[in-house]
């Protein structure tokens, strides 16, 4: 039983393969079906934004997506080549090989086989919760900026005026306003009527547009190069794609393009593995199928290590193809696979029929995918809802556009983690007292009701850890000497969720400095998680943390005060004879 569980957690396939019947064949295969078909324009519009011949992108939706869905863990996550990916490698390769050479698609494949080893590693040490710390503001900055980096790269395909290679973005826009008469007014038509033909039949093709689209502009294409010439239209085509199984390849094992490609590869991996796992886990949202981060970084992994040996380039989640799936009734990872060995198929069949495809069309498709990847709405309300997540949201975007995709990505992060740490190196510390309401112990904030003369009440929301210290103990000494008559401090802890040694040495530090004033520091339903440190580094024994810590200190303090007291804020202070009031003055 133990070896077949433990089978099972390595293999997947073992776990959902016995479930499978003749109905949930059917459904995968035709789900299967589509995906071949809708990936197919895509692989080789892929291909273009990531700098690479065109079959490099239906290599990549081969071999890839049939290890993902052998070894993930989603039923409904379909991978191989996407835009982000793309862009990524393009954005960060081009500076070092030309896109399309020899030696740009070594590099590629090398990539692929060093994203998929970390993906695998990260995996294997269960690191699956390092994704988190990219968060909604960086995707959505960083898509955004990917989105204008795709239309800026595919400005010379779309209006045919030939653009210098590796210029800058704010360049590119200058060199085509300064050299606009050379612009192909055929060349720009078939964009556009491809652009709008995938806007006319989004609704009701779905993912099944884009072969669409691409139809129409190969038809507008044929007309104007039989009615005006090719020579005079401008319009170039694709080529014929090769009738060929993916071949076989091998990354390059050199020291020298590992230390090269080492931060690309880092970046790729993070944003690869966000891309999917999210990808994967709002699919879930839907099917109720339970995500195992660790094993889709495993799937990932593998994936990318296989797929560099069958010329491939990096390979992860796509949110259109996983979506189509999971729409046309997908039952079971076995629809994922069957779309990359489906697709082989397609490949062998149309290959030919990519001579007649024209760049212009393909270029009109990028822009309508570009276009969709700004996500307006997102944006719209992170900029409204948070001026932090705004920053970080500017700052990915800006460095996607203006330097690098990985910069833009790792200082995304980095600025992230600088915020979360800041919020919780400020942890709220605010006065509590009992509600004179209620008959149970229950606290509201101080505000302007009436406060107990010798007790502090204070309530701590957030860790207490080497970050929080020097913050909060600043404020326990304001406390301190701004209400120096009340002595003893009530510390409510529920909202503490840890404690370090460096928080419960600043709890030892004040319960001191209490006590050498004639006070006490006590703590309230200190949690478990919180408590472990002060158990096992024997800082219990200073700190009383009672459950009923009211009746406690109350019989700690000075009887003589409270009998003058008016507030009476405490269901013992009822148990005190109240001073005459000529005898209290």
């Amino acid at each position: 039983m133990n070896l077949q569980y433990q089978l099972t957690k390595f293999l997947p396939f073992m776990r959902w393969g016995k479930n499978m019947t003749r109905t949930s064949l059917r459904a995968d295969a035709m789900a299967g079906l589509i995906g071949a078909a809708i990936v197919l324009p895509q692989g080789v519009a892929f291909a273009a934004i990531a700098g690479m011949p065109p079959e490099y992108g239906l290599y990549t939706s081969m071999v890839p997506a049939v290890i993902a869905a052998l070894f993930g863990s989603s039923w409904h996550l379909v991978s191989g080549p996407t835009t982000a990916a793309s862009i990524i490698m393009f954005a960060s390769l081009s500076t070092i090989a030309t896109p399309g050479s020899e030696e740009y698609v070594a590099l590629a494949i090398t990539l692929a086989f060093m994203v998929g080893v970390m993906q695998l590693v990260m995996g294997l040490v269960r690191l699956g919760a390092l994704v988190n710390f990219i968060s909604h503001s960086v995707v959505v900055g960083f898509t955004a900026g990917a989105a204008c980096l795709i239309a800026a790269k595919q400005a010379e395909q779309f209006l045919g005026i030939d653009i210098p290679d590796g210029a800058h973005l704010l360049k590119n826009i200058e060199f085509i306003w300064l050299n606009w008469q050379e612009l192909h007014p055929l060349v720009t038509l078939v964009a556009i009527i491809t652009l709008l033909s995938g806007i006319l039949t989004q609704r009701r093709l779905g993912g099944m547009s884009m072969i669409a689209a691409l139809f129409a502009g190969g038809i507008a294409a044929a007309l104007f190069n039989l009615a005006f010439g090719e020579e005079t239209s401008g319009i170039q085509m694709v080529g014929a794609l090769p009738q060929q199984l993916p071949p076989l390849s091998m990354p390059q094992f050199s020291l020298e393009t590992f230390r090269q490609l080492s931060p690309l590869a880092l970046a790729m991996t993070l944003f690869a593995l966000t891309e999917a796992v999210s990808i994967a886990r709002s699919i879930s949202l839907k099917s109720g199928q339970p995500i195992a981060g660790n094993q889709e970084f495993i799937g990932q992994g593998l994936s990318n290590i296989c797929g560099s040996f069958f010329s491939s380039y990096v390979a992860t989640g796509s949110f259109n193809r996983s979506g189509a799936n999971y729409d046309a009734g997908a039952r079971s990872p076995l629809a994922a696979a069957l779309a990359g060995v489906l697709l082989v198929v397609l490949v062998l069949l149309v290959a030919p029929l990519t001579a007649f495809l024209p760049k212009a069309a393909v270029s009109g498709l990028l822009f309508l995918v570009a276009w969709r990847l700004i996500d307006f709405k997102q944006i719209r309300k992170i900029l409204r809802a948070d001026d932090k997540e705004a920053v970080i949201l500017g700052v990915v975007f800006f460095g996607t556009v203006f330097f690098s995709i990985e910069f833009a990505i790792l200082a995304g992060v980095i600025l992230s983690l600088i915020i979360f740490l800041r919020k919780t190196s400020r942890p709220r510390l605010s006065p509590r007292v009992p509600d004179s309401e209620s008959g149970t112990r229950k606290f509201i904030y101080a505000h302007s009701n009436p406060e107990c003369p010798q007790l502090k009440i204070l309530r701590l929301d957030d860790s207490l850890y080497f970050g929080s210290v020097a913050f909060v103990g600043e404020l326990l000494r304001r406390y301190r000497e701004h209400y120096p008559q009340q002595k003893h401090l009530l510390l409510l802890t529920k909202g503490i969720a840890q404690v370090d040694v460096a928080g419960a040495e600043l709890i030892i530090d004040e319960a001191r400095e209490r006590r050498a004033v004639g006070g006490d520091f006590y703590m309230y339903r200190l949690r478990n998680t919180a408590a472990k440190v002060f158990n096992r580094g024997g800082y219990k024994d200073e700190i009383d943390a009672k459950a009923e810590a009211i009746s406690t200190i109350f019989d700690r303090l000075d009887k003589e005060i409270c009998a003058s007291c008016e507030n009476r804020i405490f269901l013992e202070c009822r148990t005190v004879d109240k001073k005459p009031a000529d005898e209290a003055e």
